[in-house]
């Protein structure tokens, strides 16, 4: 059974194609959480299940987080998922389609691979859409208190959730202290990303992450999009923003209607199998 891997900015994807795993309609949560295992699996921040059919798209592709829930949409997977398909010449240089569950984005490999720009669809700050409990609105500087600490955020989907928290000094400490919490805060109904931001200047942001599924996470594309649609919906950027990561950096265009462009760079790392004693193991 044949992967590949690859990371965006430090967030590492393992690809699986499902013709090579005859007889799987997907893998199973149970499967997912070893595959993705550092210790006891392949270890990777989430599966791309795919090239999968698609009636709307070129290419369809699911995408699974490492504790066995599935993602509707992923900046950097999208990006990886790319990059394979150009490496296995299933496409080329031109423009091409990918469906997820989150929506259909476009997708253009550049630079031989080491670059990748997806437009990533509208951001929305409606609660219906993202959702938000309570009545329909756009969540924008609203409140949420966790732990020992009031916030203030905006809260946004691009196909799927984000909670966006501006503040004045972020880091891996506070991310990895109250992202847990606000992930499932009774607010998010379909739980949620979270994005500590710091605005640098007009152009420029800096994000600490927490991602649904994941936990503290060294990149993220979505995260990325929304947290630089939040800071323009807030009045704090330009169109154009480099989002600042622990793993690196992504640049981000607005357009109209908050529509989302983003390029970044994807790594290929490495191909294996994997054996079936795999999945003796129970994580």
């Amino acid at each position: 059974m044949r992967f590949s891997k690859y990371h965006a900015l430090g967030n590492d994807y393992l690809v699986l194609d499902p013709a090579a795993y005859p007889g799987w309609t997907a893998p199973t949560p149970d499967q997912i959480r070893v595959i993705c295992h550092r210790n006891y699996g392949a270890g990777s921040d989430g599966i791309l299940w795919g090239p999968l059919r698609s009636t709307r798209a070129a290419f369809g592709l699911r995408i699974f987080n490492p504790d066995g829930s599935e993602a509707e949409k992923s900046g950097n997977g999208l990006r990886i998922f790319a990059r394979y398909l150009f490496d296995c010449r299933k496409v080329d240089a031109a423009p091409f389609t990918i469906e997820t569950p989150g929506g259909i984005v476009s997708a253009h490999v550049r630079d031989n691979g080491a670059l990748v720009t997806i437009d990533m669809g509208g951001v929305s700050f409606r609660s219906e859409k993202i959702p938000v409990a309570g009545p329909p609105r756009e969540v924008v500087g609203e409140k949420l208190r966790i732990q020992d600490r009031e916030f203030t955020f905006t809260a946004a989907t691009i196909g799927n959730p984000h909670c966006v928290i501006p503040l004045d000094e972020i880091s891996e400490s506070l991310a990895r202290r109250y992202g847990p919490d606000i992930e499932v805060h009774p607010d998010f109904p379909k739980r949620t990303n979270v994005q500590f931001l710091r605005v640098i200047d007009r152009a420029n942001i800096q994000i600490e992450i927490w991602e649904r599924g994941a936990g503290y996470t060294l990149a993220s594309g979505s995260s990325s999009s929304a947290a630089a649609a939040a800071a323009h919906r807030l009045g704090l950027v330009d169109r154009h923003v480099t989002v600042h990561m622990p793993g690196g950096r992504i640049g981000i265009e607005i357009g109209d209607g908050c529509a989302i462009r983003m390029t970044g760079p994807v790594t290929r790392v490495a191909e294996g199998e994997l054996h079936a004693e795999l999945f003796t193991t129970q994580v």
